[in-house]
């Protein structure tokens, strides 16, 4: 057998085999250059904005797009516009970053959680149904790992209790569901321009809907609550930019939730490459999947037909009883990784508990801003209880995610990609071998 990194073999990568993401070329340095040219740095109808805008609702087929100044104010904006209040509940799911439920909280409202569907991190529709109660107002599914969640069926839940689906949609620019790029499939949606997504600009969101109702909400509430329409744009003057003619009141609660020009001109030369990255990402994705479906114990990520996924995150699940190895889930998790950033791959967690662990909503007494429980809403003592969250569970302990946050898998090219195959199939190939390694470690650490 050949040897591992682990026990002092050359590894397979280097650090330096990864390209870090975003990449940065001449497009974006001449995106930039543009905006310092022009002078022009911020308004809403700045001009790389408003192409922005134009392009990226072209690109997921919206009506509508509004640049944020982050995801979860995309995410923000779209419940408010949506019809979500204070004291509503917002159903999402368990697995997810916590800028989902946080957003929910932004809105004043309550997040409620739901359990997850193991194979593609999504939100289980049944349940979503089974948290509902007279005080549910939407369903906020996230788009997990760049897969599209089950949008049939959650449209269907929220057509029987009168709810609004509205998208967290992330990780997953020109993910698909049913032939369609999700975003704006429900009521409204959010994207992320972070920059470790595929569509990056350092920082920014982009709010998208079909609905021209919800659209002049957000656009109210990205603005300061102050009416902002597009007709307005025909008084804007690019000599005059911070100037106008429209009334500065506000009419209802809101806040500077808009993005800028230089994240905008970024993520304008990064748009104009997403498909071709997007396509050769998915190659890749398809190709290691089926390296590492040969390996006993092995599962690769998975999309149910009629979804198709950007794979902002590709997360591998690993059955001990399968691979034939008698220990926890989470101990041939923790070794396999060990094993494989010997070999130099990047491998993380990214998650390690179901979101309502988190401290935020632990502690969440009047004190803290946390919005509270009404009557006729849901038990948030029993809601908030990580043990009510058996698959999330399972699936954080058993799986880890290969690639990084600063070099995911869409940076990669197709050479880095063929060596993670070999390096997986490397330490699988050892893998008593290594997890007795894992536990001679564990036995050699002191406790505290």
């Amino acid at each position: 057998m050949t040897p591992l990194a682990l026990f002092g073999a050359a590894p397979i990568l280097t650090k330096e085999s990864h390209r870090v993401w975003p990449i940065v070329g001449e497009e974006e340095r001449r995106a930039v250059g543009r905006v310092l040219d022009r002078g022009i740095l911020s308004g809403p109808f700045a001009p790389e904005s408003m192409a922005l805008q134009a392009e990226f609702a072209q690109f997921v087929g919206a009506k509508h797009c509004l640049l944020t100044h982050c995801g979860t104010s995309a995410l923000a904006i779209a419940l408010a516009a949506a019809g979500v209040r204070a004291g509503d509940e917002v159903v999402v799911p368990a697995y997810s970053f916590v800028a989902t439920p946080l957003a929910v909280v932004h809105a004043g409202a309550v997040p409620v959680f739901a359990d997850v569907d193991v194979a593609t991190g999504c939100i289980d529709p049944a349940a979503a149904e089974a948290a509902v109660t007279r005080r549910t107002r939407a369903i906020m599914p996230v788009h997990m790992h760049g897969g599209a969640a089950d949008l049939t069926a959650l449209l269907d839940v929220a057509r029987r209790h009168d709810l609004v689906v509205v998208e967290d949609a992330a990780q997953a620019h020109g993910a698909k569901h049913a032939g369609r790029p999700v975003g704006a499939i429900g009521a409204a949606g959010g994207f992320s321009l972070q920059s470790s997504k595929n569509l990056s600009a350092g920082e920014g969101g982009l709010f998208v809907t079909n609905d021209d109702a919800i659209a002049a909400e957000a656009s109210s509430v990205r603005n300061f609550g102050q009416n902002l329409a597009p007709r307005d744009a025909v008084d804007y003057d690019p000599t005059r930019p911070l100037d106008g003619k429209r009334d500065a009141g506000a009419t209802r609660l809101g806040s500077m939730y808009r993005g800028n020009e230089m994240m905008a001109a970024f993520a304008r030369a990064q748009l104009a490459r997403l498909p071709e990255r997007t396509a050769r990402c998915q190659r890749n994705a398809e190709r290691l999947s089926r390296a590492l479906a040969e390996l006993p114990g092995i599962t690769p990520p998975m999309q149910p037909p009629g979804r198709a996924s950007v794979h902002h995150k590709f997360r591998v699940h690993l059955d001990p009883e399968r691979a034939g190895v008698g220990v926890a889930p989470e101990e041939l998790r923790d070794a396999t990784m060990a094993a494989l950033r010997a070999e130099g791959l990047e491998v993380v967690l990214w998650q390690t508990v179901p979101l309502p662990a988190q401290e935020v909503f632990q502690h969440r007494g009047e004190g803290t801003g946390f919005p509270q429980g009404r009557e006729e809403g849901t038990d948030l003592v029993a809601n908030y209880d990580p043990a009510r969250y058996p698959r999330t569970r399972a699936l954080l302990g058993g799986s880890l995610v290969l690639f990084s946050q600063s070099c995911p898998l869409i940076a990669q090219d197709d050479a880095v990609v063929d060596r993670y195959a070999e390096a997986f199939a490397r330490v699988w190939q050892h893998r008593e071998a290594v997890v007795a390694a894992w536990r001679a470690a564990a036995a050699r650490t002191p406790h505290a």
